[in-house]
């Protein structure tokens, strides 16, 4: 984990979206602390003056190169993570969007892997909490603002 983020005085802002395309969801695998190795949303910390939406936008086209359309807040997540002796080593709160693909082909950048996936195969992946859960939420709100 960036050195900076580890044991922080405060917990930090983060942003990611869950893009719905053809019913499946785009998620990517970690590459590094916290959470390394599993998979999750694109998404990262939100820089000043930037709405929530906006950094789970710039970080999806960053981390893999895809662009999409907003469609709403789906919840936060906290992360919050403890050494052996009780300190907090990291703290994230997370908001969580859903949003409609609208183009570009995901493509591996910081993540280790890129997939979509529909529910049923997001059972067999070591995930990050919580993922299945907002990813039926997005798919809901997806087929709802057809």
């Amino acid at each position: 984990m960036d050195p900076d983020r580890s044991y922080p005085s405060r917990p930090f802002l983060a942003s990611s979206v869950a893009v719905v395309r053809d019913g499946r969801v785009l998620v990517a695998a970690r590459a590094r602390p916290p959470m390394a190795d599993l998979f999750t949303l694109p998404g990262g910390l939100v820089e000043p003056g930037e709405t929530l939406a906006e950094a789970a936008l710039r970080e999806l086209a960053e981390e893999v190169g895809v662009r999409a359309r907003v469609i709403g807040v789906v919840r936060p997540v906290e992360v919050i993570e403890r050494d052996d002796e009780g300190r907090v080593a990291a703290h994230f709160v997370i908001v969580s969007h859903a949003a409609q693909w609208v183009s570009g082909e995901a493509a591996i950048g910081p993540a280790k892997a890129v997939r979509w996936v529909d529910l049923a195969q997001m059972e067999h992946l070591p995930t990050t909490p919580h993922l299945a859960e907002i990813a039926r939420a997005a798919l809901a709100m997806a087929e709802g603002a057809r």
